[in-house]
């Protein structure tokens, strides 16, 4: 497994377990494939699907990169 730690409980919880109680029901599609792109990945460029929209943080994550999974609503990605 190379997913390391979750920041939000509800995203843990939903990749562990399946449960969608800490998340919006209407993203579960997506975050599905995109949690289990992240578990399998090598380096950031492994997460750059179409509709991703994967970008470079900057500032105090600067090491980070993110994909956007609805709106406003991103998963942080560090490999």
């Amino acid at each position: 497994m190379v997913i390391k730690s979750f920041r939000h409980r509800g995203v843990e919880k939903f990749f562990r377990s399946g449960s969608k109680a800490g998340i919006q029901p209407k993203h579960a599609g997506k975050l599905r494939l995109q949690l289990f792109a992240l578990d399998n990945a090598r380096h950031p460029g492994d997460m750059n699907a179409p509709g991703w929209k994967l970008h470079p943080l900057s500032g105090a994550l600067k090491d980070h990169s993110a994909v956007s999974v609805s709106g406003n609503w991103r998963l942080d990605v560090q490999i």
